[in-house]
């Protein structure tokens, strides 16, 4: 049975990270949003993040959940690089300690804690699941949103959260997410003696390969690992020799070169069932130079929800009722012409970032471990200085 009708003036497709964050900025300015979710529930699989600075000052401008989550993990006091090509360290980077405000400091935050947190705090009403969109129609000033299961929900505004392979992208007219030529190896193991490492974010890279080891607490160690399959991926995203997590595992030992034994031991002591693999997909940035990432009353979220929830709401409140199409249309304008380049920068910077610390070569490695391993930890820092601002 075919329903339709109209579901609040915003409608937030994804009930991701930049979803629940932004249904929770417009909640606090008391404008109610709805979030489709295409699983049956919120999507806590994955394991560890690092919010950096910026981070936190958007989950502080929420209101509440930021002491919540830095109560629940451990603050990192540097960033350790070294090269696996010399086993010698090639910069160390301190990061200072939270101010007075609490809007510094970098934390391995779990993905799970942070999800439900954000979900937590929501109206229950808020969060709409087994809601996939499959179609999006221009309907009067409304976008009507088609889900799979025949339901018709018209908004006033609609926002895409939903990943590389969003319907709203799509409908904006983004092209597909591209591939990286690089694939990504997550997980996470427990000590239960502890694991004796100090809390700094500890980077290796060199080889073609990249990789890095983050304290989560005294007990918890979360890893990643990027490189070159060994093989083009197939359409499923994972060919024969690396969906194999034992093999997998086996191979991330035999490429990540002179390390220490306490490093490699992280690794060795990894349940293969706890390793995740995916290959790494963007999109260029002239995709975003280019593209729209807002048309009319739709808009792509790319990074900022405290930025977008202050333009909706100054948009929805405005006095002239009459010209409220007028205003959103405006707001995310505008919205979108101040994230264009931020999104731009961050992309563009981790790309760069990312294929230099797997280059391979003499030359190439001496340039990397003596001219650029410093730049490319202050580069972090820098970037993880932007403040969003206050929700009012």
């Amino acid at each position: 049975m075919m329903m339709e009708g109209v579901e609040g003036d915003v409608v937030i497709v994804g009930a991701g990270i930049a979803g629940l964050s932004t249904a929770l900025g417009l909640h606090r300015l008391g404008i109610r949003s709805l979030v489709l979710e295409s699983a049956e529930s919120l999507r806590t699989t994955g394991y560890y993040l690092g919010m950096w600075p910026n981070a936190w000052k958007a989950i502080d401008a929420l209101g509440g959940i930021g002491q919540i989550l830095r109560a629940k993990h451990t603050q990192l006091i540097g960033i350790v690089t070294t090269s696996v090509v010399s086993g010698d360290i090639t910069a160390e980077v301190p990061i200072k300690s939270a101010d007075s405000e609490g809007d510094s400091g970098l934390y391995a935050v779990n993905r799970k804690t942070l999800l439900e947190t954000l979900g937590n705090v929501l109206p229950r009403e808020t969060i709409k699941y087994s809601s996939k969109v499959v179609q999006i129609q221009d309907s009067d000033g409304f976008k009507s949103l088609h889900l799979a299961d025949g339901t018709i929900l018209r908004a006033k505004v609609l926002i895409g959260c939903d990943g590389v392979n969003s319907v709203v992208a799509k409908y904006l007219g983004l092209s597909k997410a591209s591939s990286a030529g690089r694939s990504s190896v997550r997980s996470f193991v427990e000590f239960k003696n502890g694991h004796g490492f100090e809390p700094k974010l500890m980077l290796f890279f060199g080889k073609g390969v990249r990789f890095g080891v983050i304290p989560c607490d005294d007990h918890s160690i979360y890893w990643f690992y990027s490189f070159h399959p060994p093989q083009v991926s197939n359409n499923n995203g994972a060919d024969k020799k690396i969906e194999d997590r034992m093999k997998l595992k086996q191979h991330i030992l035999s490429t990540i070169g002179k390390v220490p034994d306490k490093i490699r031991s992280v690794i060795e002591e990894t349940d293969a069932t706890n390793i995740e693999y995916s290959p790494i997909r963007f999109r260029h940035p002239w995709n975003l130079l280019w593209g729209n990432i807002s048309k009319g009353n739709v808009c792509s979220a790319l990074e900022d929800s405290i930025i977008l929830a202050r333009v909706l709401a100054a948009a929805l409140r405005g006095e002239r009722r009459e010209n409220e199409q007028q205003r959103i249309r405006k707001g995310l304008e505008n919205y979108a012409k101040e994230r264009r380049w931020r999104s731009i920068d961050l992309v563009w910077s981790a790309y760069i970032s990312g294929s230099v610390q797997m280059w391979d070569g003499v030359v190439l490695n001496f340039i990397r471990d003596h001219i650029l391993a410093k730049f490319l930890g202050g580069l972090f820092l820098k970037k993880a200085s932007f403040d969003c601002g206050k929700l009012n």
